[in-house]
């Protein structure tokens, strides 16, 4: 299904000069020997993909990117911007549409995450998250949570937090110790949720907690909303990146929700956080894309316009090898990417091991491409560098890969579990 969106919208943004400067160019066809062409992100796309995918575009040069370091060093959740974005439907990408969603796949999703990230990766990435919570309310929730809730998250009305990782349970989520007693027509809950990006600042918590025994099938999950007496929240934290969105600790003390609040049953909150967790890789993937390719544009410019020894950079066959590699890793790093989304959309028996690798490979090689930007302004380089940190910080095989040897035959986290 294609994205609607009303015949002014698209007009407004398809004329501005910017869009036109920089990103039609590079969706036209060029000569074979290019970059620009290898690296074009519509290759192989529909035209209903291309057109979303052009708006996407449009929205992170006009609204995101002017932005990008004020929000970065002011410490800024642009919830404004992002109501703007949910008024193209990037507020529920993949959620039906009759509660208010876009109703697109898990392929349009992720080329539409790319395109938002060359904008500004870190308040991208939270938007992620915030469709992921939307998404698992659509998907495990009743008929009368669906209505009550996705609407505003789809608007962006109200925005959404993921609460799994705890201080005690990272990549080993089964082990999770928050727990929802229940009390008459409540459940009471007790503990504390980590590194919750969001958090004190949004409005709703999709919360796994334990109401049964150990291990997953003992783990349930709640919608907490803001507000609830007995919830309250960390001081935020100090990071290297993602300063576009809030992190704090989520506190429960004897906080009292409504039984109407459980999505699904009892012992089904491992499963849904699984299934929520499997295309939240996709997005983070995405993103890493966006920061990357923007990067190779970026580095293309500087090697034209700067000059030593009376040529340009671009004349150097080393730094054409360089490019050429960061150009590599970009469309590798895609394909895989969005070969996983569409293991994912279909429900693919390999779709998980899909989603973990295309994660794992996709931010690493960002990552690298990144750290080849030779653009040092704060705004650019440095901005992009200590986003795309976060998402490699966040993944449990980035932590393996640089603290164990190599040759271990099991490490302590599972990629391909979490």
């Amino acid at each position: 299904m294609a994205l609607v969106v009303p015949r002014s919208v698209w007009k407004r943004f398809s004329n501005v000069s910017g869009f036109v400067r920089i990103w039609v160019p590079l969706l036209s066809p060029v000569p074979n020997r290019t970059v620009y062409s290898c690296i074009d992100p519509s290759i192989g796309l529909s035209d209903d993909q291309k057109e979303f995918q052009k708006i996407a575009f449009s929205f992170a040069l006009n609204e995101m990117s002017p932005h990008m370091a004020e929000w970065d060093q002011k410490e800024i959740f642009p919830v404004e911007t992002m109501r703007k974005a949910a008024q193209l439907g990037f507020g529920g990408i993949y959620v039906r549409p009759d509660v208010g969603g876009s109703g697109l796949s898990r392929v349009d999703t992720s080329i539409i995450f790319e395109a938002l990230s060359t904008g500004c990766a870190s308040t991208t990435a939270y938007i992620s998250i915030h469709n992921m919570c939307a998404w698992m309310i659509d998907t495990f929730g009743s008929e009368e949570q669906r209505h009550m809730h996705c609407p505003k998250l789809c608007s962006m009305e109200k925005c959404a937090s993921y609460c799994l990782t705890e201080p005690g349970s990272g990549s080993d989520a089964a082990s999770l110790i928050t727990t929802a007693r229940r009390d008459g027509d409540s459940y009471v809950l007790n503990g504390s949720k980590a590194f919750i990006s969001g958090g004190g600042d949004t409005d709703l918590y999709v919360l796994m907690c334990r109401t049964g025994d150990k291990g997953p099938k003992g783990i349930s999950c709640l919608l907490v909303e803001k507000g609830t007496p007995g919830l309250s929240f960390g001081k935020k934290e100090r990071k290297i990146g993602w300063n576009s969105q809030p992190t704090r600790a989520v506190i429960f003390e004897d906080c009292a929700v409504p039984v109407s609040n459980l999505i699904g049953k009892e012992g089904e909150g491992f499963s849904i956080a699984m299934n929520g967790l499997n295309g939240g890789r996709i997005n983070i993937a995405s993103c890493s894309l966006g920061a990357a390719y923007a990067s190779i544009l970026l580095t293309q410019d500087h090697l034209k316009v700067r000059k030593q020894f009376g040529k340009p950079l671009a004349s150097s066959q080393y730094l054409q090898f360089k490019l050429a590699e960061m150009a590599t890793g970009l469309v590798a790093a895609r394909l895989m990417v969005r070969n996983a989304a569409a293991a994912l959309q279909e429900g693919r028996q390999d779709a998980v091991a899909l989603c973990a690798m295309a994660k794992l490979f996709a931010t690493d090689e960002c990552f690298t491409v990144i750290l080849s930007h030779p653009v040092s302004s704060s705004s650019l380089r440095e901005k992009r560098c200590r986003g795309l940190n976060m998402t490699l910080a966040g993944q449990p095989e980035y932590i393996i890969m640089t603290s164990r040897p190599q040759h271990c035959s099991r490490p302590v986290f599972d990629p391909f579990v979490l």
